[in-house]
């Protein structure tokens, strides 16, 4: 199988779409730009999602729906959002069809053209502040903390599965407050959750940051992100929070009494991470024989597989097995196919990147042994039996933190620190990866940039301690190093 795969060093973007295909995370489908997934990649979705959705409502959040449908008049209520979105909206004309006068097919009925087209959501912002405005009247009403699980379609040209798709799945959060504190507050805690999920759930590191305004969220007045560098030394944006200010409650006339009885605007934030999630997943972690999971997110993190085949005294002991597992809380699998060959199967579990895989022979089991294989490292080794459960338990947190450090170094690997523009160009092209340097401030020096040398300023970083310097591009003074790099 994994002959099927390019190796990373000939084509990264060909191995990445050999990856998506061969195990079975993905398919194309009958709509351009769109993708199927399959129940692997749905099940990698299904546990980042119930994480999340756990880690939002400890935190106070409660989940709800809107509508897919955004009437046209709305995105024209906030001049920056709409343009931000204009060129990516899907829009509904007509609500019928009628069958071709020629008698093939069908065809859109002219008469049921709509009164007002209707946008097929890129974001919610515009649908949920025009409900918000029956929702909130008082400082009781505050703060009002929703999320919603939902598809979003913005009409990408370009696409590539999970990573940019016209259709996606994600997550948004839309939360009202009454003060400007408290609606930054929100959004740098959720810029922290979604730091917190990629490292300890994903074990993908991230640096957190601020957007400068030109890569700020259409009608954010700050956009805080998560970025992670991809093992072809490009970064991918992870995750963002934005506060929104006062300008979506102005847009949709939304205000509330104060205590004292005076009516005041509220304060907005918006987050989300979507799908994408699951091609940074593929990208930070797996090798040219295929897919490596974390086993905190693996659907399934422990397979057992009879060798030679399906036996009775092997199958009672691998049911044994699974069923102690599954008490303690592990996702496990028993093979029980009996037409595939052993080889097969191991190299199949090891292209679906199950973090473990225990074999089950005779001749082991004999000897009271079974075979524990780690996806992680490729190594093997022999365990007694009856100890085999404890320390598949140990081996899978070894396994979810060898991945992080490994990507954790190499992240620190492919960072660089440069002084001027000859080095920034040279290190991005012959080393690519994260760089920080120096830079004016201004968005003249940040697109000229971009322009020569399609690395942008993925981030003002958190981290990044105020020091006088001037910059790599324009000579002028500078405050501090942002982190530059070329991004998906």
């Amino acid at each position: 199988m994994a002959k099927e795969i390019t190796p990373r060093t000939e084509d990264y973007s060909k191995w990445y779409l050999d990856i998506v295909r061969k195990a079975g995370l993905a398919d194309n489908s009958a709509v351009r730009g769109c993708m199927v997934i399959k129940p692997l990649g749905f099940g990698l979705w299904e546990n980042m999602k119930a994480v999340l959705d756990q880690m939002f409502k400890d935190t106070g959040h409660v989940n709800a729906y809107f509508p897919l449908f955004i009437p046209k008049s709305f995105l024209s209520k906030e001049a920056d959002h709409v343009e931000g979105f204009a060129k990516e909206c899907a829009v509904v004309t007509h609500h019928r069809l009628m069958n071709n006068p020629n008698g093939s097919g069908v065809v859109v009925d002219p008469s049921a053209k709509l009164e007002e087209e209707l946008i097929v959501r890129p974001t919610s912002e515009t649908i949920i502040w025009n409900t918000y405005r029956d929702w909130i009247n008082s400082y009781r009403d505050l703060p009002l903390l929703i999320n919603q699980w939902a598809n979003v379609v913005r009409w990408e040209m370009r696409t590539r599965p999970f990573l940019r798709t016209a259709e996606f799945l994600w997550q948004e959060g839309h939360t009202a407050h009454a003060t400007k504190a408290e609606a930054l507050e929100e959004s740098q805690m959720i810029h922290e959750v979604y730091a917190r999920f990629a490292e300890d759930y994903m074990a993908m590191p991230v640096i957190k940051g601020a957007k400068t305004a030109s890569e700020r969220f259409a009608g954010a007045e700050e956009t805080y992100t998560i970025e992670a560098l991809m093992q072809d030394g490009k970064a991918l944006q992870a995750g963002t929070s934005h506060f929104l200010g006062q300008n979506f409650a102005k847009a949709f006339d939304v205000k509330y009494s104060t205590k004292e009885n005076k009516e005041e605007y509220v304060w907005a934030t918006s987050w989300g991470v979507s799908t994408r999630l699951v091609g940074g997943l593929i990208m930070t972690h797996s090798d040219d024989e295929g897919l490596v999971l974390p086993p905190k997110l693996a659907p399934v993190q422990v397979v057992i597989i009879p060798i030679p085949k399906p036996d009775p005294e092997i199958m009672e002991v691998a049911d044994a097995m699974a069923e102690a597992l599954k008490a303690q809380g592990v996702r496990v699998k028993v093979d029980r196919d009996d037409q595939k060959r052993p080889g097969f199967k191991f190299a199949q579990y090891e292209m679906e990147g199950v973090p473990v895989r225990i074999g089950i022979g005779k001749r082991d089991l004999e000897k009271g042994l079974v075979e524990i294989a780690r996806r992680d490292t490729k190594t093997k080794e022999s365990i007694a039996k009856d100890g085999a459960v404890a320390h598949v338990k140990t081996l899978l947190d070894e396994i979810q933190d060898n991945l992080l450090a490994r990507a954790k170094q190499f992240r620190a690997d492919h960072t660089s620190t440069v002084e001027n523009f000859d080095q920034f160009k040279e290190v991005l092209e012959s080393k690519g990866g994260f760089i920080y340097a120096h830079w004016d401030g201004t968005a003249e020096t940040e697109a000229k940039i971009k322009e020569e040398t399609k690395a942008t300023i993925r981030c003002i970083p958190n981290d990044s301690p105020l020091e006088e310097g001037v910059c790599v591009y324009s000579g002028k003074p500078s405050k501090q190093k942002v982190l530059f790099a070329k991004a998906y």
